[in-house]
């Protein structure tokens, strides 16, 4: 039987061509190219020696751009046991010893997560792709996130990235957290929150 794998290369960097493989469409979705690219402008010189937290990670593409881009280390957190298989893959094509993944739900890894940072005395880049609330399962997802984000201790936080539907308004203000911009593409918007 063919296989119907697919995959998108790393734009630019140290890891510049290297094809990452997708898992499945109805487990997870990749960001968009053009979004990527976009937010990798918006951040580019920022994330070198950075610290980068993408949750729901999936197939840890924007991660690992972070890394190709500077970042010193990477933390993925993802749920789906499909994805991660394919996360670890995709991270032992780039430096394994500058990724940390966190299986499980990123609602309750998040703790540990922050504990990592809090030990190190760090700040980190948190993207945050939420599954859209449009799949089964997934109706309270936004109220969550929104929730996980306002529970961030602004001492470990450089930037907050929300990645969402673009039908969805999200709150100006999410704890000590501002929405500096946003960005619409197509169906698909980045939010961007900082401490106020």
């Amino acid at each position: 039987m063919k296989s119907n794998s697919i995959s998108k290369k790393i734009i630019s960097g140290k890891f510049k061509g290297k094809s990452l493989k997708l898992p499945s469409k109805t487990t997870t979705r990749s960001s968009k190219t053009i979004v990527l690219e976009s937010f990798f402008n918006t951040i580019q010189f920022e994330i070198i020696d950075a610290v980068f937290v993408e949750v729901f990670s999936g197939s840890g593409s924007i991660g690992l751009e972070a890394l190709s881009r500077g970042a010193k280390n990477v933390i993925f957190m993802e749920q789906d046991r499909d994805a991660v298989k394919i996360l670890k893959e995709n991270i032992s094509l780039t430096d394994p010893s500058a990724c940390e993944v966190f299986i499980g739900d990123s609602f309750t890894n998040i703790t540990s997560v922050l504990a990592k940072l809090k030990k190190k005395n760090e700040n980190a880049y948190f993207y945050i792709d939420p599954p859209f609330q449009i799949r089964e399962g997934m109706e309270d997802i936004y109220d969550k996130t929104i929730k996980m984000i306002a529970s961030l201790p602004q001492e470990n936080v450089k930037l907050i990235i929300i990645e969402h539907m673009s039908g969805l308004e999200l709150p100006d203000v999410i704890g000590v957290y501002t929405k500096k911009k946003s960005k619409k593409f197509g169906i698909t918007s980045l939010s961007y929150y900082e401490e106020q």
